[in-house]
């Protein structure tokens, strides 16, 4: 038994489908499309819901799949061949892709995430972290709530609602707007930082890599900040091994000085909140942030009162040891908190503040001595300094 899959876009059944519809004992698709192009007369199955891969597999005779544009694209081949089917595949322009020539974007530099059955939250911080992204929506996790999650960020949103029928249309509106609205589905979602830009010419699809040219712990002279404030490269080395940022996480930086470490997390393609109550700072970090190219969201005053109105972090980096600060950094619900201790008499309450929020705790002393070249052609070490870490994870 073979089942053809074919893909449509808005110009219907593509050449030779209507073919294999006629000799098909079985067709399934959403109710919008059988209604369209399959007689009254031949046994379908609605997939509105859901593939009903385990009717598909014990049918008999040839059974054709109706889809909306690419069924290999986040589409239903994967689960058709999960099952070990014999499927012929008839792929159709995706969604995504007509969306983008539709606001007259390339596309190759969108990232693309589904909220389809999957963890919204994921979706949410990648259009937080990247600056063209399109997201294929789910009731509950639409166009409104995208635009909810993305408060404090800029961004606008072009929304293509009731995709594929003859009432399809194309909205382009700020995030304000779109969470006041109602949008008929299904819809599928582009966010972009900017609305004029068209992406750079690269060469990989779906922007760029991580961790981008130049690698990561970068040199002090790659943060504009002033003297006394700022990690030695190694030291945040560690501290971004431990913090594990990526696409699709959050993490907040706080007390974040230059803003070196959440700088370096959003180069890794994680999405970036800097917490920082000095003001000549977060001059520096905005500044820091553009010199790199990422987005990092400036929460400025002091920790304790602003961490609450921010969205749950996955991660986060505490540069102070400061009692009231570690409490409530532990108290947000990450998986990772990653604390800087300078002080040693302060080692024993941060530890005590991380395992009683429900961590398990792990710490080092790092010592930092940089290789100079002395004069006589010798090697020597300038000075070294040192510092605690403290790391948590979720028990």
């Amino acid at each position: 038994m073979t089942v053809t899959v074919i893909g449509l876009d808005r110009q219907g059944l593509p050449p030779g489908a209507g073919s294999v519809l006629a000799q098909a004992r079985l067709v399934v698709g959403p109710r919008h499309l059988l209604e369209r192009h399959v007689p009254p007369d031949r046994a379908t199955l609605d997939s509105s819901g859901g593939l009903p891969v385990d009717d598909i597999a014990v049918a008999e005779g040839p059974t054709a799949v109706l889809v909306a544009g690419d069924a290999g694209y986040f589409g239903d081949l994967r689960a058709l061949r999960a099952r070990k089917l014999d499927v012929v595949a008839w792929p159709s322009v995706t969604d995504v892709q007509r969306m983008a020539a539709l606001v007259k974007r390339p596309w190759d530099d969108i990232a693309v995430v589904s909220a389809r059955g999957r963890d919204f939250r994921h979706a949410v911080n990648v259009c937080r972290a990247r600056k063209a992204v399109a997201v294929l929506t789910a009731p509950g996790a639409g166009p409104a709530e995208l635009a909810r999650e993305l408060d404090g960020w800029r961004r606008n949103i072009a929304v293509l609602e009731h995709v594929g029928s003859p009432g399809e249309r194309l909205s382009i509106l700020d995030v304000s707007e779109a969470e006041r609205r109602v949008w008929r589905e299904p819809n599928l979602v582009l966010c972009l930082a900017s609305l004029d830009s068209i992406g750079q010419d690269g060469w990989i699809a779906g922007g760029d890599p991580v961790p981008p040219v130049g690698g990561w712990a970068l040199e002090d002279s790659a943060f504009a900040t002033r003297t006394g404030v700022g990690l030695a490269p190694e030291v945040r080395a560690l501290v971004l091994a431990r913090l594990a940022p990526r696409p699709g996480a959050l993490v907040w930086d706080v007390c974040a000085g230059s803003g070196a470490v959440g700088i370096e997390a959003a180069r890794l393609g994680a999405a970036v909140i800097a917490v920082e109550r000095d003001s000549g700072l977060c001059v520096r970090i905005v500044a820091n942030a553009g010199a790199h190219g990422v987005d990092v969201r400036l929460a400025d005053g002091e920790p304790t009162r602003v961490l609450g109105s921010l969205p749950r972090p996955d991660s986060v980096f505490v540069g102070s040891s400061q009692p009231e600060v570690v409490r409530a950094c532990a108290a947000a619900g990450a998986e990772r908190v990653v604390v800087l201790v300078p002080e040693p008499d302060r080692l024993g309450g941060t530890r005590r503040a991380l395992a009683d929020a429900g961590y398990a705790v792990r710490g080092c002393q790092l010592s930092v001595a940089e290789l100079l070249a002395l004069p006589d052609d010798t090697t020597g070490l300038q000075p070294s300094t040192a510092t605690f870490l403290l790391w948590g994870t979720r028990a």
